[in-house]
């Protein structure tokens, strides 16, 4: 509930003490008990890893390729048509990384991309400021696509982009098939809503590429060789991975930061890398993607109990639980459910495993967290603004994810910043 300073906590919270002894605690459970076995295996048959250091060892292993996302789907395809960089594994998929790794290393999102976070930013600041009253998630979602748009080359669009974004990535996924009814209407919409991105966005932004090469992912896959088809892949992949995951990043740090005065002072008063070990740490307790998961090639050994080592047959599937892997206080630290800005950590960074690890990091990590600060430390020194209340959460099962709406932000004239 809101008090006479505008802000609201959860019941039976309190504001955090700073930071020796941390701020507040994780907000989103997605359920069950932190701790417990590091590696057990589930009456299903799938292995589920709750230790950060046994989770690393799966993620850098060499004897693993993806599983989940989807990939049981893009296997289907036609061996000639390449698949996009998430459903590839070995040799082929380093090199691609290899390539592309340029675009998203900390000079050039500095270099390329800061202004543009600044400007979107600003702008959408300013609408609020305007009109007193609006979504988190829109302004969120405008910023994470007006980034990532740059990023992959998607700048020729027709107008409409986040609308179609918006039906490509629902908030309720169902599941492709064509033994039901509802599995034919899914994937029929879907591949409606693949036709719109490609017509809209993909296609002119390729065909302004293939009279004048520019900087950015699109060119690079057009001298790589890939076919239009190809690069809509890439570039939907690219944009879920960019434009999804950050809007909902962003509102669950600013969840944190407007429901702990503690927390917000400590942020406001932060120089850069200050607040972005705040959001690290933000991260690290509330990973958007809650679930990695992978399929073995040949054995695997793992650590087990009691010093032991367990292996893992081959084709298994390994589901890593990255919000248990982040509290492992083994790695962590004590009081893993607190919230520390700089903690310290053994063999570890501040977001944990949020990020990944191993050849399928994610290479826009940078990207993700400058962004969000560039935009939330505009917004919460912007005079009045406040959230009304907290969230409501969702969740998407097949990747352990939420999904925070109804983030409501004021502005109210003659209130203190």
């Amino acid at each position: 509930m809101g008090d006479e300073s505008g802000e609201f906590r959860d019941a039976g919270e309190t504001a955090g003490a700073g930071t020796d002894e941390g701020f507040g605690f994780r907000r989103i459970e997605r359920g069950g008990t932190t701790g417990g076995c590091p590696v057990a295996r589930g009456p299903d048959g799938v292995w589920e890893v709750r230790g950060y250091a046994e989770a690393r060892a799966v993620l850098r292993g060499t004897s693993t390729v993806q599983a989940g996302l989807g990939i049981e789907t893009v296997s289907k395809l036609p061996r000639r048509i390449r698949r996009p960089v998430l459903y590839r594994d070995g040799p082929e998929h380093r090199e691609h990384r290899r390539q592309t790794a340029r675009f998203f290393t900390p000079r050039r999102v500095d270099e390329h991309y800061r202004h543009l976070m600044v400007r979107v930013a600003q702008d959408r600041i300013d609408r609020l400021r305007a009109d007193g009253r609006a979504l988190l998630s829109d302004l969120s979602f405008d910023l994470a696509i007006e980034v990532a748009c740059a990023v992959i080359g998607l700048t020729d669009s027709r107008p409409g982009i986040k609308r179609r974004l918006e039906r490509f990535f629902p908030e309720r996924f169902g599941t492709p098939g064509l033994t039901s009814p509802s599995g034919v209407y899914w994937t029929l919409r879907q591949n409606i809503n693949w036709l719109r991105v490609y017509a809209g966005d993909v296609r002119p932004a390729v065909r302004a590429r293939r009279r004048a090469r520019r900087d950015d992912l699109i060119s690079h896959l057009i001298d790589d060789g890939c076919s239009n088809a190809e690069i809509l892949g890439e570039c939907l992949t690219f944009a879920a991975a960019g434009m999804v995951t950050t809007r909902e990043f962003i509102s669950a740090a600013a969840w944190h930061l407007f429901s702990d005065p503690g927390l917000r002072a400590h942020y406001r008063a932060a120089d850069e890398p200050g607040r972005l070990a705040v959001l690290g740490e933000i991260l690290r307790l509330e990973p958007v993607l809650g679930r990695l998961s992978r399929r073995t090639t040949q054995p695997l050994e793992l650590p087990g109990a009691d010093g032991g080592r367990l292996t893992v047959p081959a084709g298994d599937r390994i589901d890593i639980l990255v919000d248990h892997v982040n509290t492992d206080e083994r790695t962590v630290g004590t009081r893993p459910l607190r919230l520390r800005p700089g903690r310290a950590m053994k063999d570890a960074k501040g977001p944990g495993l949020a990020f990944g690890d191993g050849p399928h990091t994610c290479p826009g990590q940078h990207i993700a967290l400058l962004e969000t600060d560039v935009f939330l430390s505009r917004l919460l020194a912007l005079p009045g603004v406040r959230m009304t209340g907290p969230p409501t959460v969702g969740f998407m099962e097949a990747i352990g994810g939420y999904e925070l709406r109804d983030c409501v932000l004021e502005v109210t004239a003659g209130d203190g910043g």
